[in-house]
């Protein structure tokens, strides 16, 4: 299982050179886990760049996945993990999920590199 963080969704909608490389990476829909922190961050983003028929062409994407809400499990780890690990909110709840979920995470944003169970790509500048 693997959760796609939004870091690695952005670069993979963006077809940029690091988001081509993960395209292997990317994981089936019965594979892949989405926080539903990362359907928010995601949402933001794509309305903002890109408008809403393609928000909702990666919510129904998404709607394939296995969509995991914020629980209180969850939200418990996540606070631990934010101040062990120093990570925002947002970034702490998608590690949390992993975690509970026995996933890895695949992303381009620094804040989990070198964190278990973390596959980091470094965005690159085209």
């Amino acid at each position: 299982m693997r959760v796609v963080d939004s870091s690695a969704w952005i670069e993979w909608i963006l077809d940029s050179t690091v988001g081509r490389q993960l395209s292997d990476q990317i994981p089936e829909p019965e594979s892949c886990i989405v926080p539903t922190i990362v359907q928010l961050e995601l949402s933001k983003w794509l309305l903002r760049e890109q408008g809403e028929d393609a928000l909702n062409n990666f919510i129904a994407y998404t709607m394939l996945c296995n969509v995991i809400s914020l629980d209180t499990t969850i939200a418990r780890r996540a606070a631990e993990i934010s101040v062990q690990h120093k990570l925002a909110t947002a970034d702490a709840i998608i590690y949390a999920t992993a975690l509970q979920h026995e996933a890895d995470v695949l992303t381009c944003d620094a804040h989990f590199n070198g964190l278990e169970s973390v596959i980091y790509h470094p965005k690159a500048i085209d």
